[in-house]
């Protein structure tokens, strides 16, 4: 393998804008961990073409699997795992693929620890691997915003998301931002929640998730690094590239004292994600997953340029506490051929854990669009994807709600049946019929209420509202977020002249990947 001379040094130094007494050179090698204790003995192989980066830069190990990169004094290097092979798990089942130096350790007057000092640069730095088998075939599960305040909504977490999923048969699990709700002392205990399933576990910060203290961004992620590693990276299963992005960047102003944060990735990152990207074949679907929508985001018009040329892409992303598909095209800024899809991820949290408590004492926790809290099971399929909603606590079959009166008269004015069909989007094909006991059918004309909220969820929040006043506002629980219009509502108009008796409105969805869901609301018609 190539060295890096001095003279390269200095130019990375001077790009980076570093000094070069900040620059050393980390040396390692990426091998075959035969005996399984994470240490690199003799004769164990090293593995040749493996990428390794510092975050920026990314270098192919060698023949012998060495490698060479710069570090500056706040580096984490790590190996962007192949497809075939598989990174050590700490106890919480947490992939353990990265190497942090930081001698000095974390900046320190934060209310959560950061990382420790590291020490000097080790002789060697290696990266062990084991190899395993992964099939094109495969499923992830996806979260977003868990978002738990305290330990007793981890619980929540715990008893109504987790519970039903211990023992899945999925390759891995991604939490896609928003782990914690400020109170970064709670991730340990939700890791050890999450390590029941059983699965490797991918997380991405969320804006939730820095330390609130810090006065600069590349100081906000200290304690996600101590506990995950690396804000950013990306890794390979199967014949997908997944890039977990650090999408939040944190600001403070010194002259207001107030903090905040906006959609966007650092200079580093970018050119990190232009450096992974010229290795990845485009015969491989990229799966970009980050916590504020691509559509916020700042640079999304650089990031589109990268993935304009490639066929098979999309992105998954959590933050708004509502399910959406997005279509992306020319109109968004995307200039590939075909439209990008984007996921707004439902939430396991719902909107923050809100709402009456339900039989087992854990809130309701309805989305404000309506949606059940819940995850996705994504299935991969070489480069090829669909996207399964799972509401928690549900059969894998409740994919909508409708809503309709539970009786119709004669008299009435014009009355509607709304469908929320939970991951539905434009691509969506909705039809609708209404049949008598006898099985005689009239077809219904479903049409799109995407503008409109769902009158369910408007209903149970009037119904709350009432409820919070009756009890002066003592309640134990925390009061539910008002409805919001997420563009998966469909609503038809019921006749008005059917004979009376009791009938089913059915609803079929035909979703753009080929799966059908289907509800039905019994109603009654009277005469009067």
């Amino acid at each position: 393998m190539n060295r890096i001379v001095p003279i390269v040094i200095l130019a990375v130094s001077l790009l980076m804008g570093e000094s070069l007494i900040a620059q050393q050179v980390a040396r390692g090698r990426v091998f075959h961990d035969a005996n399984f204790n994470q240490q690199y003995d003799a004769g164990e192989k090293g593995l040749e073409n493996i990428r390794v980066s510092n975050g920026r830069e990314i270098v192919n190990t060698s023949q012998n699997g060495l490698y060479e990169l710069p570090v500056s004094e706040d580096t984490i290097l790590f190996v962007i795992k192949p497809s075939g092979w598989m990174t050590p798990l700490s106890e919480d089942n947490l992939p353990r693929f990265y190497y942090i130096h930081k001698p000095k350790g974390s900046p320190q007057g934060t209310r959560f620890a950061g990382v420790k000092p590291t020490g000097d640069l080790p002789a060697s730095i290696d990266f062990p691997l084991y190899p395993v088998d992964e099939p094109e075939l495969f499923k992830a599960v996806m979260f977003a915003d868990p978002q738990p305040r305290n330990q007793t909504e981890v619980d929540y977490l715990i008893q109504d998301v987790l519970e039903e999923l211990v023992g899945i048969d999925a390759a891995f699990g991604v939490t896609l931002g928003d782990i914690m709700f400020d109170d970064l002392s709670l991730f340990n205990s939700q890791n050890q929640g999450i390590a029941l399933l059983g699965i490797p576990w991918y997380n991405v910060i969320g804006n939730h998730d820095v330390n609130r203290e810090a006065k600069v961004d590349e100081e906000s992620d200290e304690t996600f690094e101590r506990i995950f590693g690396p804000s950013y990276y990306s890794f390979e299963y199967g014949k997908a590239h997944f890039v977990v992005m650090d999408n939040v960047e944190w600001h403070y102003d010194n002259e207001t004292k107030k903090h905040g944060y906006r959609g966007a990735i650092s200079k580093a990152q970018m050119n990190f994600l232009e450096n992974d990207l010229k290795h990845v074949s485009p015969e491989k679907l990229v799966v970009l997953m980050m916590h504020i929508p691509i559509t916020k985001m700042d640079q999304r018009g650089a990031i589109f340029k990268l993935l304009k040329d490639r066929p098979f892409t999309m992105s998954v992303s959590g933050h708004q506490h509502y399910q959406q598909n997005l279509y992306l095209d020319k109109e968004d800024g995307w200039e590939g051929e075909k439209p990008h899809h984007h996921v707004i991820n439902v939430t396991a949290s719902g909107s923050w854990w809100r709402g009456v408590k339900k039989y087992g004492n854990i809130p309701h926790a309805y989305s404000r669009d309506g949606v059940p809290n819940g995850y996705s099971i994504v299935t991969f399929d070489g480069n090829q994807y669909s996207f399964q909603y799972q509401a928690a606590n549900r059969s894998a079959d409740y994919q909508m709600h409708i809503s309709a009166p539970l009786e119709i008269g004669s008299q009435q004015e014009a009355a509607y049946a709304y469908t929320n069909i939970f991951s539905g989007s434009e691509k969506t094909e909705v039809s609708a019929v209404i049949r008598n006991h006898k099985g005689k059918a009239v077809k219904l004309k479903m049409v799109a209420a995407h503008a409109e909220v769902d009158p369910a969820y408007q209903r149970l929040y009037d119904q709350e509202q009432e409820l919070i006043k009756k009890l002066d506002g003592k309640i134990d629980w925390v009061q539910m977020s008002p409805p919001i219009a997420a563009g998966h509502l469909w609503k038809a108009e019921l006749p008005d002249d059917l004979p009376a008796g009791i009938y089913s409105i059915e609803v079929q969805a035909t979703q753009p990947h080929g799966a059908v869901y289907k509800g039905l609301r019994p109603i009654r018609v009277s005469n009067e």
